[in-house]
């Protein structure tokens, strides 16, 4: 992590991705240029555009340089549930590029910014360079794993402990890229999408939104979520952050031939 923080400052670089990255492997100066040579371009994406469509093609890896987006399917009596919240940081087309055709769609929520490349592009970076291949599994493992703590919230927390859960599951991954202070962050999702991610009414969680305000949790100010007791939200939540462990370094005898 260390040897992430100085490339960065030397570069001057305010990345959510390459942050991220730096969670679970050090990325010197020559990789992060390596990262940076595969970018096709950066785009700027409207509100509720679609990103990602159910059934189609899907061949880029997009990190989300700014933005919020909702990873989501619609089944066919036109209900529709979120199965994840996209934030700065994180990648659009995982797991979807990785498939012949997407299983999930996409949605920007707000704005966004996305840095591009081609899968192939990266999977070539993967060859040349083992810890970006190590890396994307560690992202994958994180993925996969947040995916399982919203199956148990769908499936026995109750829905105050759900909505809590999901607070504070939001803003420990914006605090892990710099995006969120220690006591809040801001939420720019409307209550629909919440009610989609977790799997309530929209009257309902406006019921439970305001019984953690009243129980002196939460304060909500314009879309700033303010913890006022964010320890007894984490024991509300059956909330455990997720601390992945640093991906360990070559061994000895293969440093001679691994770069970066």
């Amino acid at each position: 992590m260390h040897g992430l923080i100085r490339a960065v400052r030397d570069a001057g670089c305010d990345d959510p991705f390459v942050t991220r990255l730096g969670s679970y492997i050090d990325l010197s100066p020559a990789d992060l240029g390596s990262l940076r040579s595969l970018i096709e371009c950066e785009q700027a994406v409207k509100k509720r555009r679609d990103l990602v469509v159910d059934g189609y093609e899907y061949c880029k890896l997009s990190f989300v340089k700014d933005g919020f987006a909702a990873r989501y399917k619609v089944l066919r009596n036109g209900k529709r549930q979120i199965i994840n919240v996209v934030l700065p940081g994180d990648v659009i087309g995982l797991p979807g590029s990785f498939f012949e055709r997407a299983s999930f769609s996409v949605i920007a929520l707000t704005d966004m910014t996305l840095q591009v490349c081609a899968l192939d592009d990266f999977i070539g970076l993967c060859y040349r360079r083992p810890k970006f291949g190590v890396a994307l599994s560690w992202l994958a493992v994180q993925e996969a794993t947040t995916c399982a703590e919203h199956v148990i919230s769908i499936g026995r927390r109750t829905s105050i402990e759900r909505l809590a859960h999901f607070l504070l599951e939001v803003h420990a991954r914006l605090t892990m890229v710099g995006r969120a202070a220690a006591s809040g962050f801001d939420l720019p999702f409307s209550q629909e999408v919440m009610s989609d991610a977790l799997g309530l009414s929209v009257p309902h969680l406006n019921r439970m939104l305001a019984k953690l305000r009243t129980e002196g949790m939460i304060a909500i100010n314009e879309r700033h979520v303010t913890f006022l007791d964010i320890r007894e939200m984490e024991l509300l939540a059956h909330f455990q952050p997720l601390n992945l462990t640093r991906a360990p370094v070559p061994p000895q005898e293969m440093r001679a031939g691994y770069r970066g």
